[in-house]
């Protein structure tokens, strides 16, 4: 009889700067003049020019709140951490955003460390228009308990996994939709194309004594186009923020016996807030939902894989991230993420170091 194994395929897609409080007009002051009658007051001073955009939180979603001024690019290394641990998942799979993975049937327990490398480069094109390019590189390892399958055992086996390379490289526009007026909400639009240039779930082996495949990929294998929008909104001495986003992966033949695969779509949802502690440090808290659809594929094949359904997946995730000013045009941006769901990873570890030339 021929063993079929299934496999489950969520998708996610699956966050620079210090929180400075809005510039205070300065105000004029007169003085009384003359013997016999005052003199109408004079100005002192002159209030400086109102910032075209508001101060920039502690950045702790991937979307950053402010754009690079004009002419001006900035360089932004960044590591992220992500560990994950559940029982009864699948592990054979595909990821958009790093630890969610996938796999096929009589796994007991799976446990996950991911570490994210990226390099991303910002360009001012205009004062309300951004370019944005990022080149991930990923090092993924797995440990999974089960089970033989088909083998009476009461002992459970163990099998580890890795992988590591470059991921899929990103490209984004940002645009700034409004002025700033110095108390009013900005928004910002932004536009993003993932490719595919990472390594796929479908074209790593699978090993014949376990069914789980021995390498583990570094891309999603689909290319996808993202829309969203981005909120500021000062209120001395806090300012609030939030963005709304959706995620359309383009299905494809992704051949290895698996045929045509059409990913489900991602709605993803953040609200923050952050606060100045001084001149230089700043605190953001936040959190951010994500709802997947479900992955369909074109028929159910004869000879080949077919992908189990399992519906609609919600992934929330609490945020707390903190900025430090280094230099005038360098920061230091740390955040830590706390999944609250069941699909979520347990925990996320971001370290950012934008730098403005």
């Amino acid at each position: 009889m021929n063993r079929r194994p299934r496999l489950a395929i969520p998708l996610l897609l699956v966050s620079a700067g210090g929180l400075s409080l809005p510039a205070l007009a300065q105000q004029a002051s007169g003085q009384a003049a003359g013997q016999s009658q005052a003199t109408p007051a004079s100005p002192v001073g002159e209030a400086p020019p109102t910032p075209s955009q508001p101060a920039q939180p502690a950045q702790i979603f991937d979307e950053p709140t402010a754009l690079t001024p004009r002419g001006h690019f900035a360089f932004e290394p960044s590591a992220q951490y992500v560990h994950s641990t559940n029982n009864q998942v699948a592990l054979v799979g595909y990821t958009i955003i790093p630890a969610i993975t996938i796999g096929l049937i009589n796994i007991e327990r799976v446990e996950s460390n991911l570490d994210n490398f990226s390099l991303t480069g910002r360009y001012g094109i205009t004062s309300r228009l951004e370019l944005e390019v990022r080149v991930p590189y990923v090092v993924e390892n797995t440990t999974t308990e089960t089970r033989p399958i088909a083998t009476p055992s009461t002992e459970n086996e163990f099998f580890n996994a890795d992988g590591s390379g470059v991921g899929d490289v990103e490209v984004a526009l940002r645009a700034q939709l409004n002025h700033f007026r110095g108390d009013n909400t900005v928004w910002i639009a932004q536009l993003r194309f993932k490719t595919h240039t990472g390594s796929n779930i479908f074209e790593q082996p699978i090993n014949p004594d376990t069914d789980l495949q021995e390498k583990l990929p570094t891309g999603s294998g689909f290319d996808a186009v993202q829309g969203g929008v981005t909120f500021l909104k000062p209120s001395d001495p806090a300012v609030f923020f939030g963005g709304a986003a959706y995620t359309r992966s383009f299905g494809r033949d992704v051949g290895f016996g698996y045929g045509d695969v059409r990913p489900g779509g991602i709605l993803d949802l953040n609200v923050g807030m952050g606060l100045a502690i001084n001149e230089k440090a700043s605190f953001s808290i936040g959190y951010q939902h994500s709802v997947v659809d479900q992955t369909e594929q074109s028929a159910t094949l004869v000879e080949g894989y077919a992908i189990t359904r399992i519906g609609t997946i919600q992934l929330g995730t609490l945020r707390f991230g903190v900025s430090y000013q280094l230099s005038k045009d360098t920061f230091l941006n740390t955040t830590i993420g706390v999944g609250v769901t069941r699909d979520s990873p347990d925990l996320e570890a971001t370290v950012r170091l934008p730098i403005r030339f």
